[in-house]
């Protein structure tokens, strides 16, 4: 049987909905083997992970997940198998982090003016990590209050891109996030391409860039790909030379349409990044 390896979720320490050692008792109760808790711009939750995954029998990778702005949209980059306490890594992701507050602000400012009030007041009750305020925390406010039904539609009329919550941000260059990831002895790993509103040709340029500056992997199978995603991925992956990787990009039971260790196995063909991190970051003993 294939590996049920997935990696590729977050926790409370971002903008997930369970705790770091909840999300790791969920992933062993659905016969998760390999696990990576990938926080956005954020490592604090690995160690309380990887003490609940040795108690649970459960392999566990450090990981971490990058905002990066390339050519105005937002890219994700995963890393797998870092060290979670190196130096360079950690002030990479403080500088990631330092700009989110403005953002929330002129978020929570930009809704006020049609008329949506105290916006991000509310989104900080849903924000257990008072740095890492985001989208979803908006949109979590949004639908308590009975404004929208669901965090999707949220998204879809307030949050996404030319809609009125919108706000652009810059976050960090490609080439720095992938040397930030290198750096701490990870993997660098594109998270759900099919999400990213990038033509061919652009798609094309994110990947030579990736692959110049040190990127090895992309998620081929994801909780936002459907199977012609995963076609489309998975050939891109062989074309490339890429490693593959699995993952639910889970959040929450109610957010999340993949949950923890239930997305698809990846195509038989491909060359799986876990095959990798044996090799190039063992699964260590993570006690402080």
């Amino acid at each position: 049987m294939p590996l049920n390896a997935d990696l590729h979720c977050h926790s409370t320490v971002s903008d997930g909905w369970l705790t770091p050692a909840e999300v790791v008792r969920r992933a062993a109760a659905n016969g998760v083997e390999l696990l990576a808790l990938t926080d956005h711009d954020e490592v604090g939750g690995l160690d309380a992970a990887a003490v609940t995954a040795a108690g649970c029998g459960l392999r566990f990778v450090p990981g971490v997940e990058i905002s990066v702005t390339f050519r105005e949209e937002t890219i994700h980059v995963v890393g797998l198998g870092i060290d979670h306490r190196n130096p360079q890594l950690l002030q990479g992701l403080m500088q990631v982090r330092s700009g989110r507050e403005q953002r929330a602000q002129a978020m929570s400012d930009a809704l006020d003016a049609i008329g949506i009030h105290g916006v991000l007041e509310g989104a900080r009750r849903f924000a257990h990590n008072p740095a890492l305020v985001g989208r979803a925390h908006f949109a979590r406010h949004l639908v308590a209050s009975g404004l929208m039904p669901d965090v999707a539609a949220v998204f879809r009329y307030y949050l996404a891109r030319g809609k009125p919550g919108f706000v652009p941000h810059a976050w960090a260059r490609l080439e720095d996030a992938v040397s930030w990831i290198r750096g701490a002895g990870g993997i660098a790993v594109i998270a759900h391409p099919g999400r990213y509103r990038l033509s061919a040709h652009d798609m094309d340029a994110l990947f030579d860039r990736f692959v110049a500056c040190g990127g090895e992997a992309l998620e081929v199978v994801s909780g936002a790909h459907a199977q012609p995603e995963v076609l489309r991925f998975a050939s891109l992956a062989r074309r490339r030379g890429l490693l593959a990787s699995r993952a639910s990009d889970f959040h929450g039971s109610d957010e999340s349409p993949v949950d923890l260790g239930h997305c698809d196995p990846l195509p038989p063909d491909l060359v799986p990044v876990w095959s990798r991190l044996a090799e190039a970051a063992p699964i260590a003993d993570m006690h402080p």
